[in-house]
C-alpha cells in the first residue's frame, strides 16, 4: 500500500512539472468552529460553505494548535507548535522569536508562486504588525472591528477598536465599551469582509492574466473576520434566524474536579457592552449573542461563496486548491464559557476542508484526527513542492494520504496548548483528551492532569483522571514523546 501511494504521489507530482502548477486559495474564517451546516449543525444557514465542502474532503476530527488567534494564526503559517516557537501571545513579534522562519506563503513564493493576502491572516493588533515578509505585495489590511450604528461607539474609540489598530495600548481600561452587536440594513460591502471578498475576486481576475502571460501560479489567503465579535452583520442575515429556535447551553459551569487554572471567567466578551464587566449574563443576553454569532456565520458563508463562485466564472476552480479553515473555536456560554482561550472541545476544535483537483474527491470527509500545522506539509505535496526544510521546526505531517483514501491514518492524535499562568498541554485521541498543566522546564511530579471522555461525557461535566489512571499513564506517555516547551518570553522593548 505505501509503494503504491508513492507511486501515485511521484506520478501527481509529474504531471506538475508539465503542465500549470497549481494555485492555492487559502480561506482563513476568524472564530469559526463547526457551526455549519456540513458539519451537522442543523441550526447553520451555511449553504456556500456547504458547497464548498462538499466539494472536498472535510476533516471532522480537526483542531488548533493554541485557541487564540495571533499564535494560531503563526502555527498555520510556520507549521510549527507554539510550544516550539514561544509564540503564545496576541503581541508576539514572529521575527523577533523566529528571525529565520520561512512562512508557507515564503515557501511558495521561493518557488515560483505570486503571494498575496487580503483581510485578517496574520493577526495585526495588541502590538502585533503581522508579518510583511511573508506575500510578495503589500497585505490588504481591513477592519476587525468595525461599526456602522452611531450608538454601538456613541462616536468615541472603543477598546478593542483600539486593540486592533495598535492604538492606545496603554490605557485600554480607559477607553470605553463598544457595542456585542449590530444589525444595521446595509450592502455586505459596508463591512470589511464584503469588501475583502470583493478584493479577492478583483485579485483572482489579475491572476488569471497573469497566468495567461507569464504562467505565474498564484497563492492567495483571504481572511474573513466574521465571526470575531463585535457580532456586527447586515440585518438581512439576522432575519435567516428565529431567536427562540437557536441552541442554548447545555452545560454553565466548569467540569466537576477540573483544576482552577484550566477554567475562564470573563475575558474577552467582557470587553463589549451591554455584557456585565462581571457576573452571569442573563438568558436573554446569551440568546442575543448567540443570535448574533450563527448571523455572523452566515454572513461570512455569503461573501465565501461569492469568492469560489468567481474562482468557476472564471476558469480557475479546475486547477485551484482551496483550503477552509477556521482559525479556533468558540465557546457560546458552554461550561459558563464565552470566546476562547482554553483547553476545551468547543474552544479548540475547528473546520478543516480541502478542495484538490485530481487528489480529493466530492462529499468525503475523514475522522482523522488534524492539526493547523499539518496545512502547510500538506499543500507543498499537493502542489509538487519539495517536502519544507526550513530554519523552524515543521511540527505537522502531511495529510495528503488521507485525502486520497479518507480511512488512511497518518497520525493517532492532535496535539493543541494553552498558556495561562501554567502552560497546559493537551493530546486529543479519538474519545479523550489529556491535558497537563505545569511550568515548562517543571518536573512533572508539579503537574495538574486532567482527562475527558467524549464517549461517556460528550459534554466535558467531569475531570475523569482520578478515576482513570491507565488511561492518565497512556496519554502522558505520548505527551511525554513532545519536546519540553518553550517558555513564554516577552516582547522585547
Amino acid at each position: 500500500m505505501r509503494s503504491c501511494c508513492l507511486l501515485l504521489t511521484l506520478s501527481f507530482a509529474a504531471s506538475l512539472s508539465a503542465q500549470q502548477k497549481p494555485n492555492v486559495l487559502l480561506i482563513l474564517v476568524d472564530d469559526l468552529k463547526p457551526a455549519m451546516g456540513c458539519y451537522g449543525d442543523a441550526t447553520a444557514q451555511t449553504p456556500h460553505l456547504d458547497e464548498l465542502v462538499a466539494r472536498g474532503m472535510r476533516f471532522d476530527r480537526a483542531y488548533c494548535n493554541q485557541a487564540v488567534c495571533a499564535p494560531s494564526r503563526f502555527t498555520l503559517m510556520l507549521g510549527s507548535h507554539s510550544t516550539s516557537t514561544g509564540l503564545y501571545g496576541l503581541g508576539s513579534q514572529l521575527r523577533e522569536l523566529v528571525p529565520d522562519a520561512v512562512t508557507m506563503p515564503q515557501y511558495f513564493a521561493k518557488h515560483g508562486y505570486r503571494t498575496e493576502s487580503l483581510g485578517k491572516v496574520f493577526h495585526i493588533g495588541h502590538g502585533n504588525e503581522g508579518d510583511p515578509d511573508s506575500f510578495s505585495v503589500p497585505h490588504m489590511k481591513d477592519k476587525v472591528i468595525e461599526y456602522l450604528v452611531p450608538e454601538s461607539t456613541d462616536g468615541q474609540l472603543t477598546r478593542e477598536e483600539a486593540y486592533f489598530t495598535n492604538q492606545k495600548l496603554g490605557q485600554i481600561k480607559s477607553l470605553p465599551r463598544g457595542a456585542a452587536f449590530e444589525s444595521p440594513d446595509v450592502a455586505d460591502d459596508q463591512y470589511a469582509d464584503g469588501r475583502v471578498a470583493a478584493e479577492t475576486i478583483r485579485r483572482l481576475t489579475v491572476a488569471k492574466k497573469r497566468i495567461e502571460t507569464d504562467n505565474q501560479p498564484f497563492f492567495i489567503a483571504a481572511g474573513f473576520v466574521r465571526p470575531h465579535l463585535p457580532f456586527s452583520a447586515p440585518k438581512k442575515y439576522w432575519d435567516k434566524y428565529d431567536p427562540a429556535s437557536l441552541p442554548m447551553p447545555l452545560t454553565n459551569s466548569a467540569p466537576e474536579g477540573a483544576p482552577a487554572v484550566a477554567g475562564k471567567k470573563g475575558g474577552e466578551i467582557a470587553a463589549y457592552k451591554p455584557v456585565p464587566a462581571q457576573g452571569k449574563i442573563s438568558d436573554e443576553l446569551a440568546r442575543q449573542l448567540i443570535h448574533g454569532y450563527y448571523a455572523s456565520t452566515s454572513f461570512v458563508d455569503a461573501q465565501i461563496g461569492k469568492v469560489v463562485d468567481s474562482l468557476e466564472e472564471l476558469g480557475l476552480a479546475d486547477n485551484t486548491i482551496i483550503v477552509l479553515w477556521g482559525d479556533h473555536g468558540f465557546h457560546l456560554g458552554d461550561l459558563g464559557i464565552w470566546t476562547k482561550h482554553t483547553n476545551y472541545e468547543q474552544a479548540n476544535r475547528i473546520p478543516i476542508c480541502f478542495v484538490a483537483p485530481g487528489v480529493t474527491r466530492s462529499t468525503t470527509a475523514t475522522s482523522q484526527p488534524a492539526e493547523s500545522v499539518d496545512i502547510f506539509p500538506t499543500l507543498a505535496e499537493l502542489a509538487g513542492l519539495p517536502v519544507p526544510k526550513v530554519p523552524q521546526s515543521i511540527d505537522g505531517v502531511s495529510l495528503v494520504p488521507v485525502l486520497k483514501d479518507g480511512k488512511a491514518r497518518v497520525r493517532g492524535h492532535a496535539f493543541h496548548a494553552y498558556p495561562k499562568k501554567k502552560l497546559g498541554r493537551a493530546i486529543r485521541t479519538q474519545r479523550y483528551r489529556l491535558v497537563q498543566w505545569k511550568t515548562p522546564g517543571a518536573d512533572d511530579q508539579t503537574a495538574q492532569y486532567e482527562l475527558y471522555d467524549y464517549e461517556a461525557d460528550p459534554l466535558e461535566t467531569k475531570n475523569h483522571a482520578a478515576e482513570k489512571p491507565e488511561v492518565v499513564d497512556e496519554l502522558k506517555a505520548i505527551l511525554a514523546s513532545y519536546p519540553e516547551a518553550v517558555s513564554r518570553r516577552k516582547r522585547r522593548k
